[in-house]
């Protein structure tokens, strides 16, 4: 591919800035900016399976530099780049506690999180593409979200309790005092890395028809095609198998995907052949220097809390506007503006950070 596809970096723009939209409200917020409590599926649900999709598409263009060929430097790259991811998010989860005098309370340290959650993603479907020849990426896919149905009905993994399959593996391996309290299931657990898994290698489907595929209007059109097979797929499926973000459940890696699919594509058409690039800046802002702009994020979320910025951020503007949820929108969405300006000092001195 000669020509960088702008639409790549606005869409992962895109879904960085929304996860530090919904990840930072203030009290209560609207219900589109919550996650849904069990089955079902709002905007916010959204953003962290973008976030994977897309990321799938981006190794399919950086490893098809390497031919997908595993060579020592390139294993090394992989597994330096999932350590280093994984243990930045057991960072954020101990300074989290250690700010509040918790430092040395290890035996209560959370083993999940979004970044470790994205860590094993990348570092497993990097090993299957590599090692995988790439016209058996469906069945693959497939497989993965068979096996991970098959533990979900077998398990009773949509119970909305601790005898659930994923909770219970999880306290097995890790104890609960290691897992997410406000729920029986952690959203990020160990099992939900297969569906994950699936999710990404769709986005390198994804990105292997955008990277194949010659003329740029076609490239949009495979890439539409695409999104309509998921969203139909999940749609049916979720007849069965109900959308729902806590356990990843198959019907919702579809959907999301398929989502995803669409929007790119439409990305596409608009910003790359239509040239419509008026608006792209505060997005691609966040798309070139993601990871670490969401790192930041939560650092500088730990910081405010601590030092007491975010209630009088808070109470700041609960001044100007009584409403408790655009009063949480609009602290949030000032949030988005504090980590866009430090990304766009990083933009204009064309410094890219990577995690």
């Amino acid at each position: 591919m000669k020509q960088r596809i702008l639409s790549l970096d606005i869409l992962r723009g895109l879904t960085v800035a929304g996860m530090i939209l919904v990840n930072n409200g203030y009290g209560k917020s609207f219900e589109p900016l919550s996650h849904s409590r069990w089955n079902g599926m709002t905007p916010c649900d959204l953003v962290f399976p973008f976030f994977l999709f897309i990321m799938g598409v981006s190794m399919y263009l950086s490893l098809s530099k390497s031919q997908f060929k595993a060579s020592g430097p390139l294993v090394r790259k992989i597994v330096r780049r999932t350590v280093l991811l994984f243990f930045i998010g057991l960072a954020i989860n101990w300074l989290d506690m250690a700010v509040y005098g918790d430092w040395h309370n290890f035996g209560n340290l959370r083993v999940w999180a979004v970044l470790q959650r994205i860590a094993l993603s990348y570092g497993i479907t990097s090993v299957i593409v590599i090692v995988l020849s790439h016209r058996w990426l469906i069945p693959a896919i497939i497989v993965l979200l068979v096996i991970y149905t098959v533990i979900l009905l077998t398990g009773d993994g949509y119970a909305e309790n601790a005898h659930n399959i994923l909770s219970r593996v999880d306290c097995a391996l890790f104890g609960v005092s290691h897992l997410y309290r406000k729920s029986p299931v952690d959203p990020e657990g160990l099992l939900g890395i297969i569906p994950s898994v699936a999710h990404v290698l769709i986005g390198f489907y994804v990105g292997m028809k955008i990277k194949n595929t010659e003329n740029l209007l076609d490239k949009a059109f495979s890439v539409l095609l695409v999104a309509a097979v998921l969203i139909i797929g999940g749609y049916l499926l979720s007849f069965g198998l109900p959308l729902n973000k806590r356990i990843w459940s198959p019907s919702y890696v579809l959907m999301t995907c398929g989502l995803a699919s669409a929007l790119l594509g439409l990305l596409m058409y608009c910003v790359d052949i239509r040239n419509g690039r008026r608006w792209h800046t505060f997005f691609v802002v966040f798309g070139v220097n993601p990871l670490f702009l969401y790192v930041v994020s939560e650092l500088i979320a730990i910081v405010f809390g601590y030092f007491g910025i975010s209630d009088a951020m808070f109470a700041g503007i609960s001044l100007i506007v009584s409403h408790p949820q655009t009063a949480s929108l609009l602290y949030a969405l000032s949030f988005v503006l504090i980590n866009f300006l430090l990304g766009y000092a990083l933009y204009r001195r064309k410094i890219i950070i990577k995690l």
